[in-house]
């Protein structure tokens, strides 16, 4: 059993670089353990992969149901007082945007706060660096560089972005 981050989840549900490889990660182990907002995470990412015209009509219904299959079988951390307490502690602790924190907590909250007992499956960079410190073992080893890329870049002001694109 593995603790899912929605960074992870969304390349199960649509074609990325690093696709193939979580693929891999999750034949070998196909218990998913994942918060609640997880599917919305993921169903926000599809909905951006439509504005950016990055999927057609047929990639998103694959991955919509992709979403729901995963989802019908993996183990859903609940939003409840622990999750909300843990959550603020991790906030507090790491430099982590709100659903990161929750994720986060709700692996923290998977494991009974023992991450040993516990892989944590994350693409992000910031919440594998949070995940690390909390004491899981994050794989895949390295995330892939696209993904800190597109990181930096969601980080990055429009104004910056848009001179590098001219540049």
């Amino acid at each position: 059993m593995r603790y899912w981050d929605a960074s992870a989840v969304v390349p199960l549900l649509t074609t990325e670089a690093s696709s193939a490889g979580l693929r891999e990660i999750l034949q070998s182990d196909r218990a998913i353990v994942t918060w609640w907002g997880t599917r919305i995470e993921c169903a926000s990412a599809i909905a951006r992969y439509v504005r950016d015209q990055r999927l057609s009509a047929t990639e998103v219904a694959t991955g919509r149901r992709r979403l729901m299959a995963l989802a019908d079988e993996w183990i859903e951390v609940q939003a409840d007082e622990s999750l909300r307490i843990t959550a603020e502690r991790v906030v507090s602790v790491h430099s982590l945007r709100a659903a990161d924190a929750v994720q986060l907590a709700a692996a923290l909250v998977a494991c009974e706060g023992t991450p040993a007992n516990l892989s944590f499956v994350c693409l992000d960079t910031r919440l594998r660096e949070a995940a690390l410190r909390e004491g899981f073992t994050v794989i895949p080893e390295s995330a892939p560089r696209a993904t800190a890329v597109r990181e930096r870049a969601r980080r990055q002001p429009k104004s910056v972005a848009a001179r590098r694109s001219r540049d």
